[in-house]
């Protein structure tokens, strides 16, 4: 269970409630906390003082005057009005992030929402009503406005939730079935609801998950491939990196170290002619996994400041009474760290997909059949997985093209720069599956090129080989391939061939 207060969330928190589905408890204190804000609120709007959103419309009509009569119709209608986006349903994981952070956010006491809004919310999350949130309409620059309010009218009693198969249905009779009643929002609700960076945060959380397993597994591919293409772990050496210390690099020369420890594979032919120097997707793997795991330390960084954050607009200090208009809202930090981790991934994936080709080509694989193929010729092997492998590759540079280098000026010229950080973000999540597959077809190729050796591999690749094996057989003949390729891709994914291998290793950094 995760409980629900001011105080910041974690990512793996986050990660608990938006893909495990754990139950969220709002703590008792929340009440309390929400009040003096809250009431700030509710005397502006009696005394009918002018408070962007409370008592004025919204982006460029920012300037027009609502009646207090009003306060309460013109929040129902901007979540209304704000649900405008198109395209396919966001994953359900990413909403209930969302759904999950931006109460926290309200919990935090400066956005002058009722307590009722986080209990609704994460009465939403428990009865595992999900918002259908189309893909397109952020701007990531008043925060996450279209995907915000495609979840706020859930709780009101409108807009789209996911069917048990995914697609956008109407969502009241979803609510009825849960038996929760809609929300009526009141002065400042529909703005809480909608103003916040919470749709990028939660992409970069759930990002942060699967890095932490694929970052290792990149490894673990790694150390696979050493020893099938029989290289040497000479360059992984400490002192050797001790001489460039890049922490990231550090990490994943010490990896490949542990996991090579004792490898037979690799004693067998270190005083060879042949190891003298290695191909740099070899020799230089710590450096490129390593450069890699820095830009995901900032992006770490960024996002453990984002949890402690309050980015609504306007916000309210119960200390003076103040109402101010802030930019907190911009995603400009998370749109950055987004594509630098996308551009960062490129990089992992294309030095894996050239081991990969390395393992097929006879002239340069100290002696593996071409493409691992048995029978060369009649069966054609592992050599369309490559073509995959190499397919993805060049997704993965197309999901680098940087959306936060682009502004587009909207509202009346009165939101006139955007981050792009939504678009960033869709865009990072399909680098993370797609770097996914080129790791899992490595550590496939890398498995039965190391089984063809007939020489025992290290201890921790061997564990990591037999997860494989677990679900995909060797390739003794030419056969469906796209299975094991899926099974592959769900053990890295899954970190079933992370856990095997540091079941020998120890935890891997």
């Amino acid at each position: 269970m995760v409980v629900l207060g001011p105080r910041p969330l974690t990512v793996e928190e986050v990660v608990a409630v938006a893909r495990h589905r754990d139950r969220v408890e709002v703590d008792e204190g929340v009440a309390a906390a929400m009040a003096p804000a809250r009431a700030v609120v509710e005397r502006a709007v009696v005394e009918e003082r002018t408070v962007y959103g409370v008592t004025t419309g919204f982006g460029a009509l920012a300037h027009t005057r609502i009646a207090p009569a009003d306060a309460e119709r013109v929040q129902q209608a901007v979540v209304q009005s704000h649900a405008a986006g198109m395209g396919e349903p966001v994953e359900a994981e990413v909403v209930r992030a969302m759904q999950l952070l931006r109460a926290r956010t309200l919990a935090a006491g400066a956005s002058g929402a009722r307590p009722e809004l986080v209990a609704a919310t994460a009465a939403l999350l428990n009865a595992g009503v999900t918002p259908a949130v189309p893909e397109a309409g952020s701007l990531g620059a008043s925060g996450d406005l279209a995907p915000l309010a495609h979840s706020a009218l859930v709780l009101t009693g409108g807009g789209w939730a996911l069917d048990e198969n995914g697609r956008a249905v109407d969502a009241s009779p979803h609510l009825a079935a849960a038996g929760l009643e809609p929300v009526r929002l009141t002065a400042k609700e529909g703005l809480a609801l909608l103003n916040g960076t919470e749709g990028m945060l939660a992409h970069l959380c759930l990002a942060l998950a699967d890095l932490g397993v694929l970052l290792p597994t990149a490894d673990v591919a790694c150390a696979m491939s050493v020893e099938a293409l029989l290289a040497t772990d000479a360059s992984f050496a400490a002192r050797i990196h001790a001489l460039r210390p890049h922490p990231g690099q550090a990490a994943s020369a010490s990896n490949l170290r542990r996991l090579l420890a004792g490898s037979p594979i690799v004693a067998s032919h270190r005083d060879s002619e042949h190891a003298v120097q290695d191909a740099y997707s070899i020799r230089c793997a710590p450096q490129v996994h390593g450069a890699a795991r820095d830009v995901v330390g900032f992006v770490r960084q960024v996002t453990a400041t984002e949890l402690a954050s309050v980015t609504d607009n306007p916000v309210v200090f119960a200390e003076d009474g103040a109402v101010v208009s802030t930019g907190n809202f911009h995603g400009q930090p998370l749109a950055y760290a987004a594509d630098a981790a996308a551009m960062a991934l490129v990089g992992l994936g294309a030095i894996a997909e050239r081991r990969i080709d390395r393992l097929m080509d006879p002239t340069r694989s100290e002696g593996l059949p071409p493409f691992l193929a048995p029978e060369a010729g009649v069966n054609s092997g592992f050599m369309l997985a490559h073509y995959t492998a190499a397919a993805l590759v060049n997704r993965l540079r197309a999901h680098a093209a940087p959306s936060s280098v682009d502004s587009i000026s909207t509202s009346g010229g009165q939101e006139d720069h955007v981050s792009m950080g939504w678009n960033a973000c869709r865009a990072l999540r399909r680098a993370v599956a797609d770097l996914a597959r080129v790791i899992a077809i490595e550590a496939v190729c890398a498995a039965e090129a190391v089984e063809l050796r007939g020489i025992e591999p290290g201890a921790a690749t061997r564990a990591a080989i037999g997860a494989l094996r677990a679900e995909i057989p060797r390739m003794e003949v030419d056969r469906f391939l796209a299975p094991d390729l899926a099974a592959a891709e769900r053990l890295v994914m899954g970190g079933d061939v992370l856990r095997a291998a540091e079941s020998v290793s120890g935890t891997l950094q």
